[in-house]
C-alpha cells in the first residue's frame, strides 16, 4: 500500500516537474519577445506570449527539422500566418540554433537592415518559410505548401516526401475572406498534412472580437471537412495530445487554442493593450516576477538554452536517414533534379522550334489560345509545371493534353481546379513555389486580378516564380461589358515592383513571353492575353525579341516622322495606322512593347534607338497611366478614358476611338506641329 502511494507520488512529482520545465521553455519565448519589443519601442508582444506554450510543445516534441540544415527538403514547414507576432518565430529560431539568428539579431528587432523585421520576410533569415503580415495569407500560402507536399509525394513516394505543414493563425486571419477560400479548398482536397493552430484569445486591435464577429470557428472548419479540436492552449499535455490526434487524422486539422494574449503580463494580459505596443518597463518587470523569470533582458539560463538547442539538433538523425534513403532510392537523382527546377533549360529548344513553326504557319489566334498552344509544348517538355484556374479553365485555356487533374485522393495530376477563389489560388501558388520544385501557373480574367492582387504582391515581394495567366484583357472581350473589361488593371500591375507584365501581340510573342516567364526564377509574371483573334506579325524569327521588352517591329522607310508604340491586341492597329500614314508620305516606325519592365532594364542607348527622336503616339485599350514615360512631352495616347460598355468587340473599338484612323490622325497632328 505504502509502495503504491510512493510510486504514485513519484509519478505525480515527475509530471509536475516536466510541466514546470516545459513552462520554463515557454517562458524563454515570452521573455525574449517582450524584451525585443521593449527595446525596439514597437512591436506585438501579446501573441508570442500567449502562444508560447503551444510553440514550445510543437517545436520540442513534434516538428521534424534540423536547425543546422534549414533547407532540408523533407522538413516540416511552420508558417506564422499571424505575422505581427514575429518575435515568436525569431525567438524560436534563436533558441533552436538556426544559423544567422543570434542574440544581436533579437536585440535589433525591427531595425533597418536587421533580418528580424517587423513581420517575417522570406529570405531574410533561415527558417522563415514565407513572408507574412497581411492577415490570412499565411494560411492560404500554407495550403499551397501542403498541396505541393502531396504532389511531390505522389511523384517520388513517401520515403522521400512525407512532412507536415503547421500554421499559426489568429482571430484576424480567420476573419479575412481569403481564409474561407483556403479552408474550403484544403478541406475539399483532404490535405491531411496541414495542421492549423488557432490562437483563440478573443482579442483584436479594437477590443474583444465580439465587437465584430460571432462566428463559431470550430463549426465552420468542421463544415469544410476539417478535423477539429478545442483545447486549453496553456496546457502542454492537452496541446501534445491534440497534435498527435491531428497527425493521425486523414483530414486537415484545426486545433483551437484558448489562450490569454500577453500571458504573464500582470495588468495587461487578456487585453488589447498588449497586442501591438511594448508592455512598458514596469509591466515587463511585473511579468518577470509573475513568470518567475529573474533574468536580465535577452539572458537565458544555460539549461533552458541547452534544452532548446538539443531540440534544434533532434532532427539531425532523421535528416541523415532521409539522405540515406534518397541516395539508395531509384528516384533519388530525379528528385534532386526536380528540386533544382531548371525548367527554362528544359523548354528552350522545344519553344524555339514552336516559334519557327508559328512563323511559317502564321495562325490568326487569340493570344489566350496561343498561350494554350505554348503550354502544350511546355507541359510536354517538363513535368515541373502545375497549372490551374479559378473556375475559368476553358476560357483561360490553361489545361493541356495529358496533364491529369488533381483530386482529393489523387495528386498524380498536374492541374488544380481552384474554384472561384482568385485570392486563394494566387496565395496557394505562392505556397507551391515556396515549397520547391514546381512552377505554378493559374488563370483568371485580367479584371479579376484585383481579387488576387494582395497575393500577387507577395509573389513579387518574395521573388517567386509564379505565373498569372490573365485573359480577356481589354474591351475586346466584348459583350460581357464594363464589369468584366479591365481598364486600370495593366497600370496597376505595372506599378508593382518586381513583377513582369507581358502583353504579347501574337502567337510568337506569346511563346516568347512564356519562355521569359519560366526563366525568371526570382520574378513573378503576368501574361495579359486577348479574347479576340490576332494575326501573326511579320518579323525576323530566331532570337527572343520580347526579351528586351520592346523592339522595332517595323522600321520606317527612311528617317522617322513618327513612332507608334503599342502592346498586345493594339499592335495590329498601330501597323494599320502606319500604312495609312505611309500612304500620305509620313514615315512611321512601329514598336511592339510586350514588357515595359524588361524594356526599362535595357541600356539607355537601346531604349533611345527603339523609341527614336520623332513624335510618338501610343495605343493601348487601357488607361493612359504610365504611358507618358514612353511617349514623352510631345507624345499622344489613344486608349480608354473611362469604363467600357457592352457590345461586340469591333464596335466597341470604334465607339471608343481606338482605331488605326485615330492613331494616324494623332500622328499627323504631331508631325505637322513638328514641321
Amino acid at each position: 500500500m505504502n509502495d503504491t502511494i510512493l510510486t504514485a507520488a513519484k509519478q505525480t512529482s515527475a509530471v509536475a516537474g516536466a510541466e514546470s520545465e516545459q513552462r520554463r521553455y515557454a517562458n524563454a519565448i515570452r521573455a525574449l519577445a517582450m524584451d525585443a519589443v521593449e527595446k525596439a519601442k514597437s512591436g506585438h508582444p501579446g501573441m508570442p506570449m500567449g502562444m508560447a506554450d503551444v510553440a514550445a510543445v510543437l517545436f520540442q516534441r513534434f516538428m521534424k527539422f534540423d536547425a543546422s540544415r534549414p533547407d532540408w527538403s523533407d522538413r516540416d514547414r511552420f508558417v506564422l500566418s499571424a505575422g505581427h507576432g514575429s518575435m515568436l518565430l525569431y525567438a524560436l529560431l534563436y533558441l533552436l540554433g538556426y544559423p544567422g539568428m543570434g542574440r544581436k539579431e533579437l536585440e535589433n528587432f525591427r531595425q533597418l537592415g536587421s533580418p528580424t523585421a517587423g513581420h517575417p520576410e522570406y529570405g531574410h533569415a533561415a527558417g522563415i518559410e514565407t513572408t507574412t503580415g497581411p492577415l490570412g495569407q499565411g494560411l492560404a500560402t500554407a495550403v499551397g505548401m501542403a498541396i505541393a507536399e502531396r504532389l511531390s509525394a505522389a511523384r517520388f513516394g513517401d520515403d522521400l516526401v512525407d512532412h507536415f505543414t503547421y500554421v499559426l493563425a489568429g482571430d484576424g486571419c480567420l476573419m479575412e475572406g481569403v481564409s474561407h477560400e483556403a479552408i474550403d479548398l484544403a478541406g475539399h482536397l483532404k490535405l491531411a498534412k496541414l495542421i492549423l493552430f488557432w490562437d483563440d484569445n478573443s482579442i483584436s486591435i479594437d477590443g474583444p472580437t465580439s465587437l465584430a464577429t460571432s462566428m463559431d470557428q470550430i463549426a465552420r472548419f468542421a463544415a469544410a471537412g476539417w478535423h477539429v479540436a478545442h483545447i486549453d492552449g496553456h496546457d502542454p499535455e492537452a496541446v501534445a495530445q491534440a497534435i498527435a490526434a491531428a497527425q493521425a487524422d486523414p483530414r486537415p486539422s484545426l486545433i483551437g487554442c484558448r489562450t490569454l494574449i500577453g500571458y504573464g503580463a500582470p495588468t495587461k494580459q487578456g487585453k488589447e493593450s498588449c497586442h501591438g505596443a511594448p508592455l512598458g518597463a514596469a509591466e515587463v518587470d511585473g511579468a518577470r516576477e509573475a513568470l518567475d523569470w529573474p533574468h536580465a533582458p535577452f539572458e537565458l539560463p544555460e539549461d533552458v538554452l541547452e534544452a532548446w538547442r538539443a531540440a534544434g539538433r533532434r532532427g539531425a538523425k532523421a535528416r541523415e536517414a532521409w539522405e540515406a534513403r534518397r541516395a539508395a532510392s531509384p528516384k533519388g537523382a530525379a528528385f534532386e533534379a526536380f528540386m533544382k527546377a531548371d525548367v527554362a533549360a528544359e523548354v528552350a529548344k522545344p519553344l524555339a522550334e514552336f516559334r519557327a513553326t508559328l512563323a511559317l504557319e502564321k495562325p490568326k489566334l487569340a493570344t489566350r489560345k496561343s498561350s494554350e498552344m505554348a503550354l502544350g509544348v511546355i507541359n510536354a517538355a517538363t513535368q515541373a509545371t502545375i497549372g490551374g484556374s479559378a473556375d475559368l479553365t476553358h476560357s483561360n485555356f490553361t489545361i493541356t493534353k495529358g496533364m491529369g487533374e488533381v483530386a482529393p485522393d489523387d495528386f498524380s495530376g498536374r492541374y488544380i481546379h481552384y474554384g472561384v477563389r482568385e485570392f486563394g489560388m494566387a496565395a496557394a501558388m505562392n505556397g507551391v513555389a515556396l515549397h520547391g520544385g514546381f512552377v505554378p501557373y493559374g488563370g483568371t480574367f485580367l479584371v479579376f486580378s484585383d481579387y488576387a492582387r494582395a497575393a500577387i504582391r507577395l509573389s513579387a515581394l518574395m521573388g517567386l516564380r509564379v505565373i498569372y495567366v490573365l485573359t480577356h484583357d481589354s474591351i475586346g472581350l466584348g459583350e460581357d461589358g464594363p464589369t468584366h473589361q479591365p481598364i486600370e488593371h495593366l497600370a496597376a500591375l505595372r506599378a508593382m515592383p518586381n513583377l513582369n507584365v507581358f502583353r504579347p501581340a501574337d502567337a510568337i510573342e506569346t511563346a516568347e513571353c512564356w519562355e521569359l516567364a519560366l526563366a525568371s526564377r526570382h520574378t513573378p509574371s503576368v501574361l495579359s492575353l486577348s479574347r479576340q483573334n490576332l494575326p501573326t506579325l511579320e518579323r525576323p524569327v530566331g532570337d527572343n525579341l520580347s526579351a528586351k521588352g520592346a523592339y522595332v517591329l517595323r522600321e520606317a522607310a527612311g528617317k522617322r516622322d513618327a513612332t507608334l508604340l503599342a502592346t498586345g491586341s493594339e499592335v495590329e492597329i498601330a501597323l494599320a495606322a502606319a500604312d495609312i500614314l505611309g500612304a500620305q508620305g509620313i514615315k512611321a516606325a512601329v514598336v511592339s512593347m510586350p514588357c515595359w519592365e524588361l524594356f526599362e532594364s535595357q541600356s539607355e542607348a537601346y531604349r533611345a534607338e527603339v523609341l527614336g527622336g520623332a513624335p510618338r503616339v501610343a495605343v493601348e485599350a487601357a488607361a493612359r497611366l504610365g504611358w507618358d514615360r514612353w511617349i514623352g512631352e510631345r507624345g499622344d495616347f489613344i486608349g480608354m478614358g473611362g469604363f467600357g460598355a457592352s457590345g461586340p468587340a469591333a464596335e466597341l473599338y470604334k465607339h471608343f476611338g481606338i482605331t488605326p484612323e485615330a492613331v494616324a490622325a494623332a500622328a499627323i497632328a504631331h508631325v505637322k506641329t513638328a514641321r
